[in-house]
């Protein structure tokens, strides 16, 4: 395998990066007449939280935000709340309580704020006390538009994190892969970032043989089966190097023989349909000629299961568009603008859905074209 570079450990955002974000959501307060805004994520999930303040979502956050006042970051689990306050040293942080939606009622009230934006899936009985006494406005789409365009501190976050995922394919495909389960192959995937400081997001491996395929898309989950001569694997693989800020990789991989005629097949209309639609990643570009440009899918009688283009990095952001065969929600009418990142990935798969491949990664639009935020090698692999 072609050696991969992989940078310093991600010293996090600036001062002034943090700075601009406080200034966007201050500005969507004042254009939709809020008080505050409450942010809310749980279970290690919620990028508002972290996109503002800096702490990575463990159990349960609150951050209630008000114009010309220090935000207040409320912690579930009292032992989580030092560490929160060393990662968000700009919020007041303190200890949610057993009841987080009082304890924002409570701050609400002093804080004189009767409307609230909220941006995060707050749980129904917490939602029933704020609206309470509160005019609510859902913040979500809001906040989503807020991350679609990338500062110059984004992109470098996002290069790095693409780095830290090249490294992890890099060790993914190490000889010998034949003869080692699904398990370690992960274990591979991830000691190969975390060792470097980097973060989970997501690693999914498919791996069926080539003369007898059995699935098209790889799983959410690993096996204990064994990787075979004559396998297929397929990987889709995101390491980051802070919350919702990771590269995001796929490729197809024949181990221990030559691909299959079909399998070569797919990948290739797979390629085409990869540069087809990168070829139009720029400002102006409209979501239905992304669908078109990969027309040569459905030219070639196959289809696809996952997705054919989403935005991300700062979550799973629009465009999210399926191919002109598998299109589960209508295309978007949207736009592209420079400074947005997107993944392309043409999951060709066979109309029956027992043999699909992969490949793609993560894209910066720019006034140019698309520009790679990867350095891995495109094209079919081959390992033994």
């Amino acid at each position: 395998m072609t050696a991969v570079v992989v940078p310093p450990v991600f010293a996090g955002f600036s001062t002034d990066e943090m700075a601009r974000r406080r200034t966007a959501l201050e500005a969507v307060m004042a254009a939709e007449g809020l008080d505050a805004v409450v942010l809310y994520g749980a279970n290690r999930s919620g990028s508002a939280v972290s996109w503002l303040t800096g702490w990575p979502v463990t159990r349960e956050a609150h951050v209630l935000v008000t114009p010309g006042e220090r935000d207040v970051l409320l912690v579930s689990f009292f032992n989580h709340v030092p560490e929160a306050r060393r990662r968000a040293a700009d919020a007041d942080v303190r200890f949610a309580g057993d009841d987080p939606a009082a304890s924002l009622v409570e701050l609400l009230s002093a804080r004189g704020a009767d409307s609230v934006g909220l941006v995060g899936s707050l749980p129904y009985d917490q939602y029933a006390a704020l609206s309470a006494g509160h005019r609510i406005l859902d913040l979500n789409r809001v906040h989503t538009r807020l991350r679609l365009r990338k500062s110059a501190e984004e992109v470098e976050a996002l290069r790095s994190a693409a780095a830290l995922t090249d490294a992890s394919a890099a060790a993914l495909l190490e000889s010998p892969v034949i003869g080692r389960s699904e398990h370690e192959l992960v274990a591979r995937i991830e000691a190969a970032y975390v060792s470097r400081g980097g973060m989970h997001h997501i690693h999914y491996l498919g791996i069926t043989p080539m003369a007898d395929p059995d699935r098209s898309v790889p799983a959410q989950w690993p096996s204990a089966r064994p990787v075979a001569a004559g396998d297929l694997l397929t990987f889709e693989l995101s390491a980051a190097v802070a919350p919702e800020y990771s590269g995001q990789l796929l490729r197809s991989v024949a181990i221990g023989a030559e691909p299959s005629p079909q399998v070569q097949e797919l990948h290739d209309v797979a390629e085409a349909a990869l540069d087809a639609v990168a070829g139009r990643l720029r400002p102006g570009v409209h979501a239905r000629e992304l669908v078109a440009a990969a027309g040569v899918i459905e030219d070639a009688g196959f289809t696809t299961v996952d997705d054919l283009v989403h935005g991300f990095g700062g979550g799973y952001l629009p465009p999210v568009i399926g191919s002109r065969s598998r299109a589960i929600r209508p295309t978007p009418d949207f736009t592209l603008e420079a400074g947005m990142t997107v993944v392309v990935q043409p999951n060709v798969a066979t109309p029956d859905g027992r043999l699909g491949v992969q490949t793609g990664e993560l894209l910066l639009v720019t006034e140019q074209g698309p520009e790679r935020l990867h350095t891995f090698p495109r094209g079919l692999v081959r390992t033994s």
